[in-house]
């Protein structure tokens, strides 16, 4: 018996279908997601996150289960970002979105990290959240992160 995406934590084999993707829209995603941050002065030492993590057939460590298109799997990550802004809980965003192994299980939590724990865009991102504070989208090498900050 295959083991279920609350188990793997990973998507349904339906997400990896290739969508029809919107230009327009997958453009704007990729500039937002793009989007240079700078470190700012008076930072913690560390911040505390979960996140959600949409891969992207490219991307590093994605496997050859993740069959999207990077412009799909942007706009994917602004559905997850835009489900979580209406109220839906972040640990079933996870459960539906993220493709990391595990997130399910841990709610999407990447626990207390400093900036040299994780990819550059994404520490930038974190850092300049305030706690309980949610990312727009941010591209790493392993695909398009949605974060919020808990402490």
């Amino acid at each position: 018996m295959p083991a279920s995406e609350a188990e793997t934590g990973t998507a349904s084999p339906a997400a990896y279908e290739a969508p029809v993707v919107d230009k327009e829209a997958a453009e704007k995603c990729l500039a937002l997601a793009g989007a240079k941050r700078a470190k700012a002065s008076g930072e913690p030492a560390k911040v505390t996150v979960k996140h959600v993590l949409v891969k992207w057939s490219g991307a590093k460590n994605a496997g050859d289960k993740i069959q999207r298109p990077r412009e799909a799997a942007c706009l994917r990550a602004i559905e997850a970002r835009d489900k979580i802004r209406e109220g839906t809980d972040f640990a079933e965003v996870v459960k539906q979105y993220s493709d990391e192994p595990g997130a399910a299980t841990r709610a999407g939590a990447v626990g207390s990290v400093s900036r040299s724990d994780v990819a550059k865009p994404f520490a930038d991102a974190a850092f300049e959240l305030g706690i309980n504070q949610l990312s727009d989208v941010v591209e790493t090498e392993f695909g398009f992160h949605v974060i919020f900050r808990t402490e």
